[in-house]
């Protein structure tokens, strides 16, 4: 892809945005003051149906519901190109990436270390293939090797001068001029962040975005456990589900548009053979 003036290493400029889109980052700058926060259920009856098959031949790394709402969540993204956007130095760009970023807790202690990981995903990724680079991910994060990020952050810490270097990088992340070392595995650099919140024991809430780097979308997974869900006529059944937080840049969209981008995520959920199709093949709900 040819890269024309004003566009950014990690991004293509919007140049034909409608006046409202355009002035919101110059009157609006700092993406925490633009945070919307969206929270639903999703019924996982399906989704324990096809974990099971998928599992039935013992893989050596199991399937699970982070990795269903991973590629659902990418899938989404991926169908709904505005979800790609990020606002940086009071202009929008849409990301040349398709990315995915979360934390890998080394040990499940209070003294146990993190370590970053990030999936570079592209259209003809599946479930299956991200399954398997998920795997590669988390076993490179609980072995004693440093991804790129961390190291680069061990290094700049040990020199003087710390309020100068950091006016320095926040200048340099506002330009897109960052060492592409220091921000290789960085999450707020990704299309979307994800925190499994289930896996500790907790439900989904909110979790805050940051005015460093580019990052739009964050979504984090609650603890998987037995819910009402009500039919048209009131009657109730309890059923294993989840609940997902998504805390969103408003300016990058609209509300009609974040209200698709929702229903699309639930519904690939929900019917999660989808999951086994291309990322860029089209879903019509």
């Amino acid at each position: 892809m040819s890269r024309k003036w004003g566009d950014r290493r990690d991004g293509k400029l919007i140049r034909k945005l409608d006046s409202m889109h355009y002035i919101m980052p110059l009157m609006y700058p700092n993406r925490c003051d633009n945070e919307a926060f969206i929270r639903f259920t999703v019924d996982l009856t399906a989704a324990d149906e096809f974990l099971a098959k998928k599992n039935a031949d013992s893989p050596e790394y199991k399937y699970n519901i982070f990795q269903l709402v991973l590629t659902a969540i990418l899938k989404t993204i991926r169908q709904r190109p505005k979800m790609n956007y990020f606002i940086a130095n009071q202009n929008m760009y849409e990301r040349n990436d398709l990315t995915a970023a979360f934390t890998v807790k080394k040990i499940f202690s209070d003294h146990g270390g993190e370590a970053l990981a990030r999936i570079n995903a592209k259209d003809e990724d599946t479930l299956d293939s991200i399954h398997n680079e998920i795997f590669r991910q988390v076993s490179f994060c609980r072995s004693d090797k440093k991804d790129a990020s961390t190291e680069s952050m061990d290094f700049v810490q040990k020199i003087p001068g710390k309020h100068l270097i950091g006016a320095l990088v926040r200048f340099l992340d506002r330009h897109g001029w960052m060492p592409a070392s220091m921000i290789a595995t960085d999450p707020y650099q990704c299309s979307v962040v994800l925190t499994n919140l289930g896996s500790i024991g907790l439900d989904a809430g909110y979790h805050h975005m940051t005015n460093w780097g580019t990052n739009s979308v964050f979504c984090a997974i609650g603890i998987k456990k037995k819910r009402p869900f009500y039919d048209d006529d009131g009657n109730v059944t309890m059923r294993e589900s989840i609940e997902l937080g998504l805390t969103i840049d408003e300016r990058i969209a609209d509300g009609y548009y974040y209200s698709k981008t929702v229903k699309l995520l639930k519904y690939l959920l929900e019917n999660p053979e989808l999951l086994e199709k291309p990322l860029n093949e089209k879903v019509e709900i």
